[in-house]
Parts: C-alpha cells; sequence; structure tokens
C-alpha cells in the first residue's frame, strides 16, 4: 500500500520533532560547557544558546585551577571521581556479566522450574531505600563504604538480573543443536560452553555489557549512601558542585556531564558492529 506523500510528510516532522526533543538538552549542555561565568550565569533574554565568547575554564575548573575572582579552586578535583566511576563500572559490570551469564547459561540449558528466574529479579522489585538499609550497615561491618570495591561489588550485584535476564533469553534463541553437536564428538560442557558458546554470544554480550555499564556508570543513589569522601563517583561529585558566590556552577556541571559522556559514547562505537545484531538476536523466527 503507497503511503500519501501529506502522511509522509507528517512522518518526517514527526521524526524531526522527537529528534529535536532529544538533542536540546544536549545541545544546551555542550553549549554550557563552554560559556564563561558571565553567561552560563545570565537569565532571561542574556540566555544564548552559542557562547559569545567560548572557553575552556569549565574544564579547567573542575580538575582543579581556579579561573575566576568568584569562584576559587575547588578541594576535590574530577580526577578521583573519574577513576572512581571507571573502576566501580567497569568491574562492576565484569562481575555482572560473569556471574549474570553463566547463571542465564545454566538455567537455560538445565534448569527446571519456574519460580528460580524470578528470585533473581527480586531485588529490583523493592524500593531502593528499602534495599540500601541493610545493604549500607553490611557494607559498614565489612569495611566496604567509601572504597571503589565497595561499590563495585553492589553494583555487580544489583544490575546481575538485568544480565540474567538478558543472557538468558539470548540462550534461549541458540540452536543447541550446534552443542549437542560438539559434546556427540567428545568436547566436554566447559569447552563446548567457551569455545563455542560465548564466540557466537559476542553480539548479545556486547549489547548487554553496555547496557549494564551505562547503569552503573550513571548511578547516584548508590554512590551517595556508600560512599562519603574519598571515591565518590562523578554523579555525586558534581551534585556537590556549588559556590557560595555563584550558586549552582551550571557551567562547571556541564563541562563535567560532557566528560562523563565520553565512556558509553567510546563503549558504544567500539562495539557498534555487534550492538544492533544483538539488540535484534532472536528477534526473527524461521
Amino acid at each position: 500500500m503507497r503511503r500519501s506523500p501529506a502522511f509522509e510528510t507528517f512522518r518526517y516532522a514527526a521524526i524531526a520533532l522527537a529528534l529535536a526533543l532529544t538533542l536540546l538538552p544536549i545541545l544546551w549542555m555542550v553549549s554550557m560547557a563552554f560559556k564563561p561565568i558571565p553567561e552560563w550565569s545570565a537569565t532571561g533574554a542574556d540566555l544564548t544558546w552559542i557562547p559569545r565568547a567560548p572557553t575552556l575554564d569549565n574544564f579547567r575548573f573542575v580538575f582543579g585551577e581556579s579561573t575566576s575572582d568568584l569562584i576559587v579552586a575547588l578541594e576535590r578535583t574530577a580526577w578521583r571521581p573519574i577513576l572512581s566511576s571507571l573502576l566501580s563500572a567497569v568491574f562492576g559490570t565484569v562481575i555482572a556479566m560473569g556471574c549474570g551469564t553463566a547463571a542465564a547459561y545454566g538455567l537455560s540449558r538445565f534448569g527446571s522450574g519456574k519460580n528460580l528466574p524470578l528470585a533473581l529479579i527480586q531485588l529490583r522489585l523493592f524500593p531502593p531505600m528499602a534495599v540500601m538499609i541493610p545493604i549500607m550497615i553490611m557494607w559498614a561491618f565489612l569495611g566496604l563504604i567509601d572504597t571503589w570495591w565497595g561499590l563495585a561489588l553492589i553494583y555487580g550485584i544489583v544490575t546481575l538480573p538485568f544480565a540474567f535476564w538478558l543472557m538468558k533469553t539470548f540462550f534461549d534463541e541458540m540452536p543447541r543443536e550446534i552443542e549437542e553437536a560438539a559434546l556427540v564428538e567428545g568436547c566436554s560442557r566447559f569447552r563446548v560452553f567457551m569455545k563455542i558458546t560465548l564466540p557466537m554470544m559476542r553480539a548479545p554480550l556486547a549489547s548487554s555489557a553496555l547496557l549494564v555499564f551505562i547503569l552503573n556508570w550513571s548511578d547516584y543513589l548508590i554512590a551517595l549512601l556508600l560512599t562519603t569522601k574519598n571515591w565518590v563517583t562523578i554523579p555525586v561529585y558534581m551534585a556537590s558542585l556549588s559556590s557560595s558566590m555563584t550558586g549552582q556552577l551550571y557551567g562547571a556541571k556541564a563541562a563535567l556531564g560532557l566528560l562523563a559522556a565520553i565512556p558509553p559514547v567510546i563503549l558504544g562505537i567500539a562495539i557498534q558492529k555487534h550492538l544492533v545484531r544483538g539488540l535484534t538476536f532472536g528477534a526473527l523466527k524461521q
């Protein structure tokens, strides 16, 4: 059925509107990151989309350099929060994907009972604050408060259900005949998993790992409750950026937000050849 030109025009206009609404906050953040203090603290008619005098002062400021008489240099620079976010998010993703993939494969191939998969997602069914109170007590007892490995461990636990459910869906859609043929030829189950199954799961693994990494990287509540000073993450550090002279440091926050967007973007570009295939794995059946 051929669509009318009016319908096509409306369709493209709707797509353009949705794209504009999606990109406007990003464009505003990029613009704010390069504005000097008088521009990003302006109000009303003085606000502009394009910086009149672009500057890198906001980036220098978050890394410890005083760039104005109105704002003194920060006591805590962005170096440690960036390192904390990287370590906790990366190792949290490794923990979640490692445990989640193994559990998903085992349950997909050998599991019995319908309640076990639901039990793994119960952690996500409770209100976050109700779960975090006992976790804070346990982490304090174990000496894991304000440590990046404590954050990485809880990130791995919290995002484990996502990794499990995603990978289980992919394993369920994978033909078992390939594995059975290898078993008949004498391969052990572990060798089949390592040499045949995992290589075939590269695309689903990449797309699942990206989702889990973004969840860990953008977390605020857990890092706020489990860190105090030494190992705060980027979201927690960003919320603390303020000045008694100028109030909220929107330019510095925009600069840090722009820097925080780099790792997920780089990871997405690095796995883009697997990303679309992983997201659509199993969508079509013969």
